[in-house]
Formats: structure tokens, C-alpha cells, sequence
């Protein structure tokens, strides 16, 4: 049988809302960066994970993005999913 189909939602601290699905894929944790660029525009990365240590995982790539890229500065952040 079939596993039903989620809608899953994540809030980030500043209020910003997320919504995900309907999916039926295992994702628990959504994460995002917001990089600065050295021209002071900003640029958003998300995605989702099946787990807390999966999402968190991201923070290292973030690290050498970063550097690669010349950003100014990031913030990362992991939120867990909600159903509804």
C-alpha cells in the first residue's frame, strides 16, 4: 500500500513559511542559507532532509560555498517539518 501523500511546513525564525508537498517522501528537517555577496545582493538556498544529522550535514558544503564563492556572510539554518 501506498504511503499517503503530506503537506509539510517549515518556519523559519524570521516568520518566513515553507511549504512542501503534497509529498510522500520521508523529509523530518528543511534547511536554508541566505548568503550576502560581495555586491550586496543576497541569494537564498533551501532544501529538505530525511534527518536532523542529513540537514545539519549541509553546514560543512556551506563553509567551502561560501569561501568559493565569495560571500560576505551567510546565516544557515534547520528547521523541523510540521505536518498540516
Amino acid at each position: 500500500m501506498a504511503r499517503k501523500k503530506r503537506i509539510l511546513r517549515a518556519t523559519m525564525a524570521d516568520g518566513w513559511v515553507k511549504t512542501i508537498g503534497p509529498t510522500n517522501a520521508p523529509f523530518t528537517h528543511f534547511w536554508r542559507i541566505v548568503a550576502t555577496l560581495e555586491n550586496g545582493k543576497t541569494e537564498v538556498f533551501w532544501g529538505h532532509a530525511a534527518s536532523l544529522k542529513e540537514a545539519t550535514g549541509k553546514r560543512a558544503a556551506t563553509q567551502d560555498a561560501a569561501r568559493q564563492r565569495g560571500w560576505r556572510d551567510y546565516a544557515f539554518e534547520v528547521v523541523e517539518l510540521e505536518e498540516g
